[in-house]
């Protein structure tokens, strides 16, 4: 829910306070698949695409796109959705990158993810693509 304190002067939802729930959400999905602790490494992109105002109701979700060695990237999609209103507008997209560290806040392994859809796999060679852009 989007209240008064996560809003500017113009009533509408701060970027920076979206990007924070997104990388909670993002966080919780790259720990449930590594089963340990996973830190931020970068946040590769953020597509402002609409406002959200005060009372929305904001839907955030999560998916692994690529499991790599110990990092993954998650796309998280963000909604807004008036509360009497049926239909939800998408606000944002971004793509994250968990590293998965163990007891002493080391990398560790994390498990391999398999794409199956045609979708999946599109989204996996897109994430290496993403990768390499940010590792040159």
């Amino acid at each position: 829910m989007v209240c008064p304190n996560d809003v500017n002067p113009m009533g509408i939802l701060q970027g920076g306070i979206l990007v924070q729930w997104m990388d909670l959400a993002s966080a919780i999905c790259a720990q449930k698949h590594a089963e340990n602790i996973c830190v931020t490494a970068s946040i590769d992109k953020v597509s402002f695409k609409a406002p959200a105002r005060i009372g929305d109701m904001i839907m955030i979700q999560t998916k692994i796109t690529r499991a790599f060695r110990t990092s993954m990237e998650i796309c998280a999609r963000a909604w807004s959705k008036k509360v009497k209103a049926q239909k939800m507008s998408l606000i944002n997209v971004a793509y994250f990158t968990f590293v998965a560290i163990d007891k002493n806040g080391l990398p560790t392994n994390v498990p391999e993810l398999v794409p199956t859809t045609k979708s999946e796999k599109l989204e996996f060679i897109n994430a290496g693509k993403r990768r390499e852009y940010v590792i040159k």
